[in-house]
């Protein structure tokens, strides 16, 4: 499902060149339940925001499903993220001004769906994410593993074939923590989406089933994780 073939990320920063990802190559096929790891500054996120089509690769090339994503133009790009791909954000990125069951609703619509046609899709994951008693209140009256839940929820009410997740746990307690690790889990079985995690946390590692770990930029390993949950 996704192709990174020979891809490197340079940034200008003052007068000088950082190179943020050197000659990366990856395969992911669908339904996988990986992670990228390494410290802060290895390339985790500028590799995920590649995969997202956030950015473009400064040589090489990203392929998502049969489109090369360095080729397509901005409005494209936009497109595919809103029809296959679900983001979950370390910070949750939830609108303050809407109640769950509308934060949950808001991609759909994005997507020129009718409410009344997708109504039912929203109660579903709101009760699949056990939030059926939040569901009428707005993020400041959730906990942060609720508002988590909810972002989770919106990355796949719209069904994608890719969620790309950037340090989901960083905010959250070790309880929590496993609890949304599980649901994610639990969700990817049944949705068969290929989740991807950027992560500091050695926790999901107890859960993915593959790990390729980061440094200053370069893949130094990729392998299955054996002790993943069944």
């Amino acid at each position: 499902m996704l192709k990174i073939d020979h891809v490197s990320k340079v940034y200008r920063v003052g007068n000088q060149d950082f190179t943020a990802l050197h000659d990366v190559n990856l395969e992911v096929p669908a339904g996988a339940f990986m992670s990228f790891v390494g410290p802060s500054g290895s390339g985790k996120t500028t590799l995920l925001n590649l995969l997202g089509g956030l950015d473009k690769p400064t040589e090489g090339h990203v392929f998502f499903r049969d489109y090369c994503l360095d080729d397509l133009s901005r409005e494209k790009l936009a497109e595919i993220r809103r029809q296959h791909i679900g983001f979950i954000f370390q910070s949750y990125n939830l609108l303050p001004v809407y109640s769950v069951y509308e934060n949950i609703l808001f991609p759909l619509l994005l997507n020129n769906e009718k409410e009344s046609a997708v109504r039912d899709r929203v109660k579903e994951i709101i009760a699949q994410v056990g939030l059926e008693p939040e569901t009428h209140k707005k993020p400041s009256e959730l906990s942060g593993g609720q508002c988590q839940r909810v972002a989770i929820a919106r990355a796949l009410v719209k069904k994608p074939d890719l969620v790309l997740a950037d340090e989901p746990t960083a905010n959250l307690d070790k309880e929590n923590s496993l609890m949304i690790l599980d649901l994610m889990q639990e969700l990817n079985r049944e949705y068969k989406a290929a989740f991807i995690f950027s992560t500091h946390d050695e926790k999901v590692n107890r859960f993915v089933n593959r790990e390729v770990r980061l440094e200053d930029g370069y893949v130094i390993s990729d392998q299955a994780v054996e002790s993943a949950p069944a």
